[in-house]
């Protein structure tokens, strides 16, 4: 896969009812160890992991330093990290990965929030506006989700979007201690010639 060839803009705050999504901040660190720490038992189950065992358990360290990291590859052009806000308040992360040029122009998207603002729709918007952000300022052509097939909470996200299933990667990605079946969401651009958001506002009214 080619890099997209260009370092990344600052989104600005990507806005739909109460839910934002905004690129992290290193003032974000100290709410998001916060959340990790408060959600461990929550989050712990859909964990990337390393195969050695060697890692550290989220939100146990400072984040300044992986906020600079996340941060370093919009100027790379790999990837955007954003952070999810509710009501002005820092819910959870959304990161846009494996962002690719040349001939696939795509990415990747993951996320997690807080237990204690699940069920509430917050999800499906961000993610939502984020991939209406890469179709349109970044001109992707197509994005990418996967997802756990235990995961019965992202499975619904996916569902909502109404996002193409494109089959079960084996054995996909290391998570809690053991390599782990994912199932592959996609859309591209042609899909939703007006905006994701406004697709998913009107399924919801409905």
């Amino acid at each position: 896969m080619a890099p997209l060839g260009r370092s990344i803009e600052d989104p600005g705050t990507l806005v739909a009812g109460r839910v934002e999504v905004r690129l992290v901040r290193l003032s974000d660190a100290e709410p998001l160890r916060q959340l990790l720490v408060d959600n461990r038992h929550w989050l712990q189950k859909w964990e990337a992991t390393h195969p050695s065992g060697r890692g550290i358990v989220p939100g146990s360290v400072v984040l300044r330093p992986t906020i600079r990291s996340l941060r370093r590859q919009l100027k790379a052009g790999t990837g955007v990290p954003f952070v999810v806000r509710y009501d002005s308040q820092v819910v959870g992360q959304l990161s846009v990965s494996e962002v690719s040029g040349g001939a696939l122009q795509s990415a990747q998207i993951g996320y997690w929030v807080s237990e204690h603002v699940a069920g509430l729709g917050i999800t499906p918007v961000a993610v939502a506006l984020v991939i209406d952000y890469l179709f349109g300022a970044l001109g992707l052509h197509r994005v990418e989700i996967c997802i756990r097939p235990e995961n019965a909470a992202s499975l619904r996200v996916v569902e909502k979007l109404g996002m193409r299933y494109e089959g079960r990667r084996s054995d996909y990605i290391h998570i809690d201690g053991a390599w782990r079946d994912h199932e592959s969401f996609a859309l591209t651009r042609g899909e939703v010639p007006g905006g994701l958001v406004a697709r998913l506002m009107e399924t919801t009214d409905q």
